[in-house]
C-alpha cells in the first residue's frame, strides 16, 4: 500500500501546504511549498549541511524561477525550515536536486515526507522515473532511498568537489512490480 499525503490547501499566493501523517502533524512539522523569502535562511541551511558543495544563493532563486519545471518544499518546525527538497521534471524524467535534513531532526520521518511529495510531484507531472544522485559516504540517505525503492544504477567516479563518488539510483513510476515510490514494508 503507498502512503502519500493527503492533498493540501492552496493558499492566496498560490503556495500549497501538504498535509502530513498524524505522528508529524502532533510533533508539529508543516510540509509547504518554498518560496523566495526561505532562500536565505535555506542557502545558510545548505552552506552548513553541504559545506564541499553546497549550491550558491543564485542558484536557489534560479530554480524557483522556473515553476513549469521544478517544485521545492521546506518542511518546519515552530517557524524554523529544518528540511528542504527540490524535483526537476522534464516529462518523462523526474529527478530530485536536493533533499536536505538538519541533523537534530535526522529519523523523525522529515524526510520521506519531502521525499513521497517530490514523488507524487513527478507523478503529477507524469514521469516515468525518478532520478536521483547520492554521496557514496551517505549510508543514511542511500538506505532512505532503497526504502523507497530506488535502486543503484551507475556511479560516477569522482563527482563531488572533495573526491567522493556519486552513486545514481532510479525510481520507475510506471513499473506494474515497483513499490509506487512507498517505503517497503519490513517482514
Amino acid at each position: 500500500m503507498r502512503r502519500s499525503p493527503a492533498p493540501g490547501n492552496v493558499h492566496c499566493d498560490g503556495t500549497e501546504t501538504v498535509k502530513l501523517s498524524p505522528k508529524l502533524e502532533l510533533a508539529g512539522v508543516s510540509l509547504r511549498d518554498m518560496t523566495e523569502a526561505d532562500i536565505p535562511a535555506v542557502e545558510q541551511l545548505e552552506r552548513q549541511l553541504f559545506p564541499v558543495d553546497a549550491w550558491p544563493l543564485q542558484m536557489f532563486i534560479d530554480e524557483l524561477a522556473q515553476p513549469e519545471t521544478r517544485r521545492y518544499v521546506v518542511a518546519e518546525v515552530a517557524g524554523r525550515i529544518v528540511a528542504y527538497a527540490g524535483l526537476m521534471c522534464i516529462e518523462p524524467i523526474a529527478d530530485v536536486q536536493t533533499i536536505a535534513v538538519v541533523p537534530e531532526f535526522e529519523g523523525k520521518g522529515i524526510g520521506s515526507a519531502v521525499l513521497t511529495e517530490l514523488i507524487d510531484e513527478a507523478r503529477r507531472r507524469r514521469a516515468d522515473d525518478v532520478l536521483l544522485e547520492v554521496r557514496a559516504d551517505n549510508p543514511r540517505a542511500q538506505q532512505l532511498y532503497v526504502r523507497f525503492g530506488f535502486e543503484q544504477i551507475h556511479v560516477r567516479p569522482r563527482y563531488y568537489r572533495d573526491g567522493t563518488d556519486a552513486l545514481i539510483m532510479r525510481l520507475p513510476l510506471n513499473d506494474p512490480n515497483s513499490s509506487e515510490g512507498a517505503p517497503h514494508e519490513r517482514p
